[in-house]
């Protein structure tokens, strides 16, 4: 698979077959993925598949609350979200439904080994995950170049302490999203939708465009 139709065609899939995922298939994946950029190749990232119904349905427990209160505020107004109401009731058809997705993927992260340099701005800090999410999203483009889909969501670690003690991961790391993995019901999408890059990319200034 050409990597530009991979990375057009990896979608959020929230509707799964019963088919598991192999472990053969899961590891290649996994081989592919630890190859992320990262900052000084500390390779932080850790992964925890789970297959066992009951971790799973412990997990979607914790889960549930969390997307009910988001999905209510969505549905009540005061949460915009930007999203087309199909996307809106796919996201709660996956939320309702998540124990029976094939295999949850929990993505851990050794503290150690990452370096927020924006923590002391007075704003959310989001640059320990640059050694995280590349790799992230590089399992993702790894599952579907394997025929596999997945849905990355970080709902659940704001219940981090329940889910590190079901999980047994130590104290030196931390959760920092929730993948389902499976075989995709509904296929691959065939069109995604996303800002034009017009829109979206500036030369030297914010306010300049680069492509007009």
């Amino acid at each position: 698979m050409e990597l530009s139709e991979a990375m057009r065609s990896t979608g959020t899939c929230r509707y799964y077959t019963d088919e598991q995922v192999p472990d053969e298939v899961l590891y290649r994946a996994f081989d592919d993925a630890r190859f992320g950029p990262q900052g000084g190749n500390r390779q932080p990232v850790r992964w925890i598949v789970v297959q066992d119904p009951a971790k799973k349905q412990a997990l979607a427990d914790l889960y549930l609350p969390y997307w009910e209160g988001y999905y209510a505020a969505i549905v009540e107004g005061t949460k915009a979200v930007g999203a087309v109401p199909k996307t809106v009731e796919s996201a709660n058809h996956f939320a309702h439904h998540l124990a029976e997705v094939p295999t949850l993927v929990v993505v851990c992260a050794e503290l150690e080994g990452l370096h927020p340099t924006d923590h002391e701005l007075g704003r959310l800090s989001v640059v320990g995950g640059a050694s995280i999410y590349p790799t992230v999203q590089n399992l993702t483009l790894a599952l579907r170049q394997e025929g596999v889909a997945s849905a990355l969501t970080t709902l659940l670690c704001a219940e981090e302490p329940k889910v590190k003690e079901l999980l047994g991961i130590p104290d030196e790391f931390l959760t920092a999203a929730l993948l389902g993995v499976g075989y995709p019901a509904k296929g691959f999408p065939k069109k995604l939708t996303r800002t034009p890059v017009e829109e979206i990319a500036f030369r030297d200034h914010f306010s300049t465009p680069m492509y007009a």
